[in-house]
């Protein structure tokens, strides 16, 4: 597993974690915030490694699914680029201050 798919999948649990199941929740926890394996998570519920693999990968596609429909990994993305971009420009001090509120936002 790349660590750029182990970040995206964070994300996303971020964003949508209360569309999900608590099982589903537990799982990804687990799995990508927490670093288990999936032996270990099988033994933590006493189902087979499978069964785990399983779950993990509808619930990884469940997430693809609700950012395709609702984008707010990539919105999130787009608006720290923006951010990112006007701290760069040489404005007064107030419209920094503003744009420091505003990144205290996400």
């Amino acid at each position: 597993m790349t660590l750029d798919k182990t970040n995206r999948m964070n994300y996303l649990i971020d964003f949508y974690q209360e569309l999900l199941t608590p099982k589903q929740r537990n799982y990804m926890s687990l799995y990508y915030l927490d670093d288990f394996s999936l032996g270990e998570i099988a033994d933590e519920f006493e189902v087979s490694r499978q069964a785990v693999y399983d779950n993990i990968k509808r619930t990884e596609a469940m997430l693809e699914q609700y950012e395709e429909r609702l984008s707010l990994f990539q919105k999130y993305e787009q608006r720290k680029i923006l951010l990112d971009e006007l701290k760069q420009l040489d404005l007064p001090s107030e419209a920094l201050v503003a744009i420091e509120s505003l990144e205290q936002l996400e």
